[in-house]
């Protein structure tokens, strides 16, 4: 299995409690439906120090890299990223991992 690990740091409008619900539930199910998708968990800050680093953790699990490098070219991820995610992001990392 293939665990893509994202984190969100919120442009300043988008770091609050409401916000980050509504980003966090949107991603869930926007990703969630996508067909390469096997699962995935959306977090927000648990407590006051990750909260400080950041705002939104998106774990996507693929049963191939294949399927990965289908989900980055879906256009429906490519919706939610450029339309939906990019607007409110000011710092975004990735990385891949095999489990």
């Amino acid at each position: 299995m293939i665990e893509r690990i994202v984190l969100y740091k919120l442009k300043d409008e988008y770091c609050n409690h409401s916000s980050r619900a509504e980003i966090a539930e949107r991603t869930r199910v926007e990703l969630g439906a996508l067909q390469s998708v096997r699962a995935v968990s959306v977090g927000v800050p648990a407590d006051e120090a990750s909260e400080a680093s950041w705002d939104i953790s998106v774990v996507v699990r693929f049963d191939t890299m294949d399927d990965l490098r289908n989900y980055m070219v879906d256009p429906a991820h490519r919706a939610y990223v450029d339309d939906y995610a990019s607007p409110r992001i000011a710092v975004r990392k990735a990385w891949n991992f095999c489990t």
